[in-house]
């Protein structure tokens, strides 16, 4: 096994230990002060933009194995295809193994990789949904009266959770606010226009009587 694929299934045993970790039942305390010093650590914050990087690279090297399987399946059914026409192409029996050896390899690469990813995935998403339950649990014993759900915890698992549910807001409340200026604005408009109109009706209606 080559050094980048040595590295990949590490990486593998990390997130099996990583996410053992995280579904192994603890007291709420214990939990929230974890994730707590993990939403918080700038060196969490460095390592998981590191992660990222990583993740893109193992992401290159999972479509590189799945070409490598699709061109070994390739050359062993055409060799295959032509052993029954009676063509030339004849694998013997080493040559026949090698072929089986790199297909092989070129498989155990591809779940190597792809299951690297897909646990990548499921990690990213249950850390999501411990902060919300963290986080909705603190919200339930600050509704009780538990005055120590008011402290900097909850509100850094809040951040750590709503991060991208607060910037979405932010901008819905900024469009909203355009809006209000805009209907402000028409309703300016309008209130002037009217006085305007008003102003005409008035003096037209002066006119005649003045005449008269």
């Amino acid at each position: 096994m080559t050094l980048y694929y040595s590295l990949t299934f590490m990486l593998l045993v990390t997130e099996m230990v990583v996410f053992m970790s995280l579904i192994i039942p603890l007291p709420f305390t214990w939990r929230r002060k974890l994730f707590t010093f993990i939403s918080e650590s700038p060196l969490v914050a460095k390592l998981q933009y590191g992660m990222k990087i990583t993740f893109i690279f193992i992401l290159i090297l999972f479509v590189d194995s799945v070409n490598r399987v699709y061109r070994v399946q390739v050359e062993l059914a055409s060799a295959t295809k032509d052993n029954k026409a009676g063509g030339t192409t004849i694998l013997g029996g080493s040559e026949r193994m090698e072929v089986q050896a790199r297909k092989f390899y070129s498989q155990r690469n591809m779940y190597l990789c792809g299951f690297t990813l897909f646990l990548s995935l499921i990690l990213n998403r249950t850390y999501v949904m411990i902060l919300d339950t963290l986080r909705l649990e603190e919200e339930v014993k600050r509704l009780k009266g538990d005055p120590a759900s008011k402290g900097k915890n909850a509100s850094a698992l809040g951040e750590a959770g709503n991060a991208g549910e607060i910037g979405r807001l932010k901008k819905e409340l900024a469009a909203k606010e355009r809006d209000i200026e805009t209907m402000k604005k028409q309703t300016q408009g309008l209130t002037n226009e009217y006085n305007r109109m008003g102003d005409q009706v008035s003096g037209s209606d002066s006119i005649p009587k003045k005449e008269r």
